[in-house]
């Protein structure tokens, strides 16, 4: 692709990283094998599956809504970290985020196409706000009270209390590869058939947990995990899938040395499906998505100094890999409303911008 018609800004942005983000064109998928972002997507994929159509019409309601509407990309602004993380660890920063109508106005100030929260932030203001952005209410947390912390996902609500308020989806996390995976995987299978009955769409938080993960890397982010994780995420109907961005690969080579034994593999996945540039692993994450046929929305990650350019360099490498968009919080609702909503235009920019194109 032709570097100079990118725009400045975010070429100040990926720094150095700009040449070798923007000049990759040998993925080891090419992107003809994918079903690609498009102003059509929900009609050129959905409608060949069994969503009903209310299942289509929230699907399209949220592709079509905010600065990213009719792209066939999305940006979505999640706030449920004040469960995950603690309501002071998360909003000690910003304290006006306590307060959950200053959640949803940074997500329509913004320009996302939906805001994903709790049942309690989004069913406080469902009379205001459910018919202007979509809501996606998170239906299950890992609470920090319980001493010593554990990590297991536990329902907070029903799936008719999310259709009640009015929402377009409903969202769930399952930490594959935990004791408690097994229940998980069941729970959130049964939530998303009858979210899909009800006319909800579903969106799967596909995390990798296992405190073995961890070897001479941290094998929570390698793409061979969290790729066969998006993998069982679609086999439940997830509709979108969001998964953090990949840092390394060899997750299941790492974790079969010695006397250990774990999954399977072939290594033709880190010769012939993937190599170790972070588009080609954000890729194969993309490939376990039905090669594409449901999105693949990339985390923003922890906010810290030098949140414009981790948000811009993941956008790049999401969009370019043939993901769907980013699904980024804390970057911006850790900072004065103002600056989220700049943080949040500036992830959009990456894919309204047509210079920028898929490997």
């Amino acid at each position: 692709m032709t570097i100079d018609t990118m725009t400045t800004d975010i070429q100040s942005l990926l720094g150095d990283k700009t040449e070798s983000l923007l000049g990759f064109d040998s993925p080891k998928i090419p992107k003809e094998s994918l079903h690609l972002p498009g102003p059509d997507f929900v009609d050129r994929v959905f409608t060949q599956s069994d969503r009903n159509n209310r299942v289509l019409g929230n699907l399209a309601w949220m592709y079509k809504n905010g600065r990213l509407g009719g792209t066939g990309y999305l940006s979505v602004l999640p706030v449920d970290q004040g469960i995950e993380h603690s309501g002071g660890a998360s909003f000690a920063k910003n304290p006006e985020y306590f307060d959950p109508e200053n959640i949803v106005k940074l997500a329509v100030e913004g320009g996302c196409n939906a805001v994903a929260s709790t049942f309690g932030v989004l069913g406080i203001l469902s009379r205001t706000y459910a018919h202007k952005i979509p809501f996606i209410v998170k239906i299950n947390h890992n609470e920090l009270l319980t001493y010593p912390n554990s990590f297991e996902q536990i329902l907070f609500g029903t799936v008719e209390q999310a259709y009640d308020m009015g929402a377009a989806a409903i969202g769930a996390t399952i930490y594959f590869g935990s004791d408690d995976s097994h229940r998980e995987l069941i729970e959130i299978a049964e939530a998303f058939a009858l979210a899909h009955q009800l006319g909800m769409a579903t969106i799967l938080w596909c995390y990798t947990r296992n405190k073995d993960f961890k070897k001479d890397k941290d094998y929570h982010v390698s793409a061979d995990l969290t790729g066969q994780a998006n993998h069982l995420g679609v086999t439940i109907q997830a509709d979108i899938i969001k998964q953090k961005l990949p840092e390394n690969n060899g997750g299941f080579l790492a974790l079969n040395t010695g006397n250990s034994s774990y999954g399977k593999l072939d290594k033709r996945m880190y010769s012939e499906l993937a190599s170790d540039h972070p588009i080609d692993l954000c890729r194969y994450q993309v490939a376990n998505c039905y090669m594409g046929r449901i999105g693949l929305i990339n985390s923003g990650g922890a906010s810290g100094e030098n949140d414009f350019v981790e948000a811009a360099t993941t956008a790049v490498i999401n969009k370019r890999a043939g993901g769907t968009g980013l699904i980024s919080g804390r970057k911006a609702f850790q900072r004065p409303m103002v600056e989220g909503v700049r943080l949040l235009n500036t992830i959009q920019d990456v894919y309204l911008d047509k210079s920028i194109t898929i490997a």
